[in-house]
């Protein structure tokens, strides 16, 4: 029978797998905010206020640019707009919550833990204390990509760029979309989403990523509706 310490403790093991992909990106943040001229301290405490991989590399970049704040800004919610993507697919899961929860768990959804979500809730019956999973799996993953932070902000000075640590970002981002991919409608997704992202990067503002991700979904959906209907004509 699960209770609200099993659920935490289940979600913090199943997102375990996930800080050796989260762990190099942590460090490559904290080297590239160092080398663009950041102070250690705002360094650690974008990671904990953004608290978003590739939306912070993207702050930083620009911002050492001198791009305009207003620029920044927007391409950093851009980027970050997958988010909404991940709120909608799991708002009928927590929309029964209290506001101080959903607050919360707004804070901690990050790609990997949507994707622990998710599997969690595929593959077993909700319970009353399934959004106990989520906190666990979200504070292990906030304080993994804190520590992975300072580890990298520290340690500027010696990690060499020739370690080729940016790799882990993509490394990152498979290991999420892996094991999703169920059915042929997701492979379908996945591979439209691939082929737009790479075809659409002159796009300005990060936008590839966005117009990238509502492509997968319309293929997605659409190969979806397709093969439901062959099954209906069977």
């Amino acid at each position: 029978m699960s209770s609200k310490t099993s659920e935490f403790f289940l979600g913090a093991r199943a997102i375990m797998p996930h800080h050796l992909g989260v762990f190099p990106f942590g460090l490559v943040f904290g080297v590239i905010a160092m080398t663009n001229g950041f102070s250690v301290l705002e360094a650690i405490l974008m990671s904990s206020i953004i608290f978003g991989g590739a939306s912070q590399i993207v702050f930083v970049q620009l911002w050492a640019a001198g791009v305009p704040s207003f620029i920044v800004g927007s391409s950093v919610a851009i980027v970050n707009l997958r988010h909404l993507l991940y709120s909608a697919s799991l708002k009928k899961y927590v929309e029964n919550l209290p506001l101080r929860w959903r607050l919360v768990l707004a804070y901690l959804l990050t790609d990997q833990s949507y994707s622990v979500m998710v599997q969690r809730y595929r593959a077993k019956e909700i319970s009353q204390f399934s959004h106990y999973y989520f906190l666990g799996s979200g504070i292990t993953l906030w304080a993994g990509w804190q520590l992975a932070t300072i580890v990298g902000v520290l340690g500027a000075s010696f990690i060499s760029t020739e370690w080729s640590l940016t790799f882990a970002v993509s490394l990152t981002f498979i290991a999420i979309v892996a094991p999703l991919l169920k059915t042929r409608s997701d492979l379908i997704a996945c591979l439209v989403a691939g082929v737009l992202s790479i075809a659409l990067q002159p796009l300005p503002w990060k936008l590839w990523l966005v117009v990238a991700g509502l492509g997968g979904i319309a293929a997605g959906w659409i190969a979806s509706t397709i093969n439901k209907k062959n099954r209906d004509l069977e």
